[in-house]
Parts: structure tokens; sequence; C-alpha cells
């Protein structure tokens, strides 16, 4: 038994094993067909009364904008989270998502979460959700958000996206948000990182199968997938802002977090890796479930508040 994880936290990984290698569903799951079955099938999510939700028709996709009914806090001045959601960049925006949302004005003491529901492969490649990513920053500057309150955070290939529009915002002479925050971000699309072999049996969501989202091609198509902005682990991170990385050490994406983290330091940057002891990828969508989930949104929390320094 592993005595660094809590006894929820062990049940839990148990639990998630268990289901990404079910026959038919746990495929369904990793190659991320389930995610999509989901968003498609599953009932309308029943906003919080204290909270609004506003859909937000752009011309190739729509957004969500989730906000306090009364801002509060000292949240009046408008911060916003601009979450962009994982999936493997096949997945589209379901209620996890939402209700990640919820937690994230929760933690910030009121921010709004604009959450783009971005194009996503087989049938739009990239560019398109780096596109849309851009067009929803440029969004909420044009809505008068100022990008000292605009925190970007994504999990998994949102986490890749959310670095990469940090450097597209950078190479193209646009203001940067106050800071970045990735949970399992997936930044090498190549899988050069040494934790592709050294984990691939223990990791409980993608591990034991070459069947999953990690090995769909689809994304980057016809291009480079050493692009940064397709795999930003290639890039240059001078000029970022501060970052918080979060990652589980049981993951075979551990390398993609860990590389970007080692390269942002060396460009001068502040930047936070907590390898969380025994955990899995995108661990923190069990919210309050076990205490390392419960750990790791208190650690955002902090984050938002120094970074907006509040």
């Amino acid at each position: 038994m592993d005595e660094t994880i809590s006894l929820r936290g062990q049940t839990a990984r148990r639990i998630v094993n268990a289901a990404n290698h079910l026959p038919v569903i746990g495929q369904l799951r990793m190659n991320g067909d389930l995610q999509n079955i989901k968003s498609g099938l599953e009932p309308e999510w029943r906003c919080p009364e204290n909270l609004r939700r506003t859909i937000i028709d752009m011309e190739d996709y729509t957004m969500e904008m989730i906000s306090p009914v009364d801002q509060y806090d000292l949240m009046c001045d408008r911060y916003v989270i601009l979450q962009l959601h994982g999936g493997g960049y096949y997945g589209r925006i379901h209620n996890t998502y939402r209700e990640a949302a919820a937690m994230y004005i929760d933690i910030s003491g009121g921010a709004d979460v604009l959450s783009p529901d971005y194009r996503v492969a087989p049938a739009n490649p990239y560019p398109a959700a780096l596109e849309d990513a851009v067009e929803s920053y440029r969004w909420l500057l044009e809505h008068d958000y100022n990008p000292e309150h605009i925190v970007v955070a994504g999990d998994s290939a949102g986490g890749g996206l959310s670095l990469a529009l940090g450097l597209y915002l950078r190479d193209h002479g646009m203001p940067m948000p106050a800071g970045i925050i990735t949970m399992s971000a997936w930044t090498d699309l190549t899988k050069s990182g040494d934790s592709y072999q050294e984990k691939y049996d223990a990791d409980p969501v993608f591990g034991g199968t070459r069947k999953s989202l990690v090995y769909k091609e689809g994304y980057y198509a016809d291009h480079d997938p050493m692009d940064p902005y397709i795999s930003p682990v290639n890039g240059n991170f001078r000029g970022f802002p501060p970052l918080l990385m979060q990652v589980g050490e049981m993951e075979m994406l551990l390398d993609d977090t860990l590389s970007v983290g080692a390269k942002a330091r060396h460009a001068g940057g502040r930047v936070k890796v907590h390898v969380y002891p025994g955990m899995w990828h995108i661990f923190q969508m069990g919210f309050n479930l076990y205490p390392e989930a419960t750990e790791a949104w208190k650690e955002i929390g902090r984050f938002l508040h120094i970074v907006w320094e509040k």
C-alpha cells in the first residue's frame, strides 16, 4: 500500500483504473468517443441558483460564460478564468467542465469563467482549436476584461492548448494573461518523454494500450507535431506569466509537465510544478471526493489570489 496517498485516493485510483479498462466502455472512454456521447446524451446541467450561465455564439463555435449572480469578495472588477477543456482535441465540452467552472468561481471568490466549446478533430484538426482559443481570449479583451485580470486554465489537451495560446499571444504582440494553470497538460504530442514508457503499465487512465487519445494523430493531421503551437514542450517560454502546473505521479504524461516547467524556469519565469504522489490524469476532476483533489483546488485558489494580488 502506498502510504503517501489517502485511503479515499487509493480507492478512487482503483475505480478509475477499472472503469478505463472495461470492455467497450473503457475503450470508448480512452479513445475519446465516450466524452462526445456523454456531452450529447447527458441531462441539461442544473446551474446553481447563485450562478448564471450564458451561451455566446461565435462564428465557428459557441462559448459558455458562467458567473455569479451577485459578485462578491471584492471581485466586482470583473476577473475571469478562460477555461480550455480537455479531451485530446477530440472531445467536446460536457457537464464536468461546468462543475469545474462552478468550482473556479467558488475558490476565486467570484470570478467569471468563460469556457469555449472549441472545434475538435477529426472534422476540425489543427489549427482550429488554437484559433478558437485565440478568438475567445480576444473576445474577453474586446469586452473590457483587463488582461491582468485574466487567467487561462486548462486540463490535459486543454492544458497544452493554454500554453500554445500563451506562445501565440506573445509571438503576436498581444497582451499576456495574469497567469496560466495546467492540470495534467498534454504538451508533447510526439510522446518523447521517458514517462510514456516508464508509466505505461502504471497509468490507470491511458496505461496498457495504444488505442487511446494519446496515440491519435488526427489532431495535427498534415502538420508537424514538433510545432510548438501543437506540442508546446518545444516552445520558448520567455516572457510568460506565472505558471501553476499540477500533474499526477502515475501519469504517462508526467514528463510533459516536468519538461515545460524546467524550460519555463530556465527562461526566467515564475513556475510552480506540483507532482501529486500516486495521482492520475486530471485527478482534480474528483473535486472534493478525496483529499488530493481538494488540496489541488485549494492550491489553484491560492494561485489565483496571488496573481490577482487579492
